[in-house]
């Protein structure tokens, strides 16, 4: 039985090619703001700062709304170019989640393991 990494938290702004998460195939947990979505490619585009990443969501059963906050768990895939595509197979809405509050619990929770 083949096992699914969980995973790695990650703010959009770190999925750059030095980042050691910016690696095919790696899995990967992104939040961001859905800025867009084409329903004949299933490809939603999500926004963090003034980082966006595409999100392959053909496998997923999801009501995807402009302007909605989403969560989105699957493997970062690297095509020609460095262009980032994350493969999702769990997402879920985050309305109502606090994106400046979420960034600096994910430094604090950075923090806490690094000092362990």
């Amino acid at each position: 039985m083949a096992t699914v990494a969980s995973g790695a938290l990650v703010n959009l702004e770190e999925l750059v090619p030095p980042s050691p998460h910016f690696n095919h195939g790696t899995s990967l947990r992104v939040t961001g703001k859905l800025q867009k979505y084409d329903v004949e490619t299933a490809i939603a585009v999500i926004v963090d700062g003034n980082a966006s990443l595409k999100v392959d969501t053909q496998h997923l059963n999801l009501n995807l709304r402009i302007g909605s906050i989403f969560q989105f768990i699957g493997e970062l895939l690297l095509v020609p170019d460095h262009e980032a595509i994350l493969k999702a197979r769990v997402g879920r809405n985050m309305d109502g989640m606090d994106l400046n509050l979420y960034r600096q619990t994910l430094q604090l929770l950075r923090d806490f393991q690094a000092g362990r």
